[in-house]
């Protein structure tokens, strides 16, 4: 199971808001509703995510047995 708890946590340290990921930084309302139902997102999108955060995957998302 796809979990994106980590990103929540690391937006919270940086300061970063979803109004801001999606007005500021140009990510899809769409690409924050997938991530908020823990839904798949391309590796483009992961990419992207961490280079607006500066950080790695493993800060923005982690795997869970189901």
């Amino acid at each position: 199971m796809i979990s994106y708890a980590p990103l929540w946590e690391t937006m919270k340290k940086r300061g970063v808001t979803t109004y801001a990921l999606i007005n500021k930084h140009g990510v899809s309302p769409y690409t924050v509703t997938m991530l908020k139902r823990n839904q798949s997102i391309t590796m483009n999108t992961l990419e992207k995510l961490c280079n607006i955060l500066d950080c790695t995957a493993d800060d923005v998302v982690k795997f869970e047995k189901d």
